[in-house]
């Protein structure tokens, strides 16, 4: 790697000539300056990001770290954090940690050692009390915050979960089940989609049956495992309100092999509405997010405490959710 000493003593002048001429200082006539910026550029020289950073106190560049890139719900998020940073001259390091706690720490420490200006982070665990850890300006993508956090935006996702229930309710399902992710872990927006899915059935007079309230991962696999053993009880249900599209689909699939009819004998709502849920099919009711405002923002709120590190700034922004009616639920009134 070409360094400004190897400038310095391809052009004959001293090391701190070419640091001034290279950033721009005063101190060094025109001529030199000329000499030292052709000369580096025809070297091939590249600034020391990091170096540059311990000097100016910053490094313009952030870190994204997502628990699954599989997904297409985070890489459209990912994508409304880069062009919102692209635009304020940022870097973005991306980090996929596959729910997994350890490989979050890790990708933590290392972010830290880079000298990054701030993280933006969904994280692999509700319980993330290590994040305390981190003196480094955060915005969680999870309504639940921790100490170092404060900040964040997401959807509101009880609301998104009631929406979800009272339109399968409303389209003539009465026997609803719920197939979401993990209890007691990175759960807090399952858990939100959990309560708002139980008000909808309270408020329609349906009692709440936990027995057809199923938990695992947030894949399509784990979604047609669940949805497989859900179909061995006694009273089988007649719709699923699942915790995210990933598991919808592996539903539908379940739901296909056991002989059922989508959407007349059996009803399936989503949760993100990613790109492939509108595909002619698959066409899934689903509750959409604004993915990309959510990391269009995420940055916004970054950026605001990276400026004010020293005060310690809460922002806090909770987004509509919207029930896209597609054809995996129908109105069922109508028979």
């Amino acid at each position: 790697m070409i360094t400004i000493k190897d400038i310095a003593k391809r052009t004959g002048v001293s090391y701190t000539t070419v640091s001034r001429a290279l950033n721009g200082k005063s101190g060094v006539n025109s001529s030199t300056r000329d000499q030292v910026l052709t000369e580096a550029k025809r070297m091939g020289y590249q600034p020391n990001g990091i170096a540059r950073g311990l000097v100016k106190k910053y490094t313009n560049s952030i870190g994204l770290i997502i628990p699954d890139i599989t997904n297409p719900f985070f890489p459209a998020i990912a994508r409304g954090v880069e062009d919102e940073a692209s635009k304020h001259g940022y870097t973005v390091f991306l980090c996929n940690t596959n729910w997994n706690e350890k490989r979050e720490m890790a990708y933590l420490d290392t972010l830290q050692e880079k000298r990054v200006d701030g993280i933006i982070i969904k994280p692999a665990e509700d319980n993330q009390q290590n994040l305390e850890h981190f003196n480094i300006p955060m915005v969680s993508l999870n309504t639940k915050t921790y100490k170092g956090t404060e900040s964040y935006v997401d959807v509101d996702n009880e609301k998104g979960g009631f929406l979800a229930t009272k339109h399968l309710i409303e389209s003539g399902y009465r026997r609803i089940a719920f197939i979401g992710g993990k209890v007691n872990s990175y759960s807090y927006s399952n858990e939100k989609r959990i309560e708002g899915y139980q008000r909808a059935l309270k408020t329609f007079g349906i009692s709440i049956d936990e027995s057809i309230i199923s938990h695992g991962e947030f894949t399509t696999e784990s979604g047609y495992e669940q949805m497989n053993q859900l179909f061995k009880r006694l009273k089988t249900p007649d719709a699923v309100f699942a915790g995210n599209d990933l598991i919808a689909l592996g539903v539908m699939n379940s739901v296909q092999e056991f002989g059922l009819n989508i959407p007349m004998d059996f009803g399936v709502v989503g949760f993100d509405n990613i790109y492939f849920a509108k595909f002619p099919q698959i066409q899934l009711t689903t509750i959409a997010q604004p993915v990309y405002d959510i990391g269009r923002i995420a940055f916004e709120l970054l950026l605001s405490n990276i400026k004010n590190k020293e005060k310690s700034i809460e922002n806090k922004v909770v987004l509509e959710p919207e029930l896209i009616i597609r054809k995996t639920t129908t109105n069922r009134n109508l028979k």
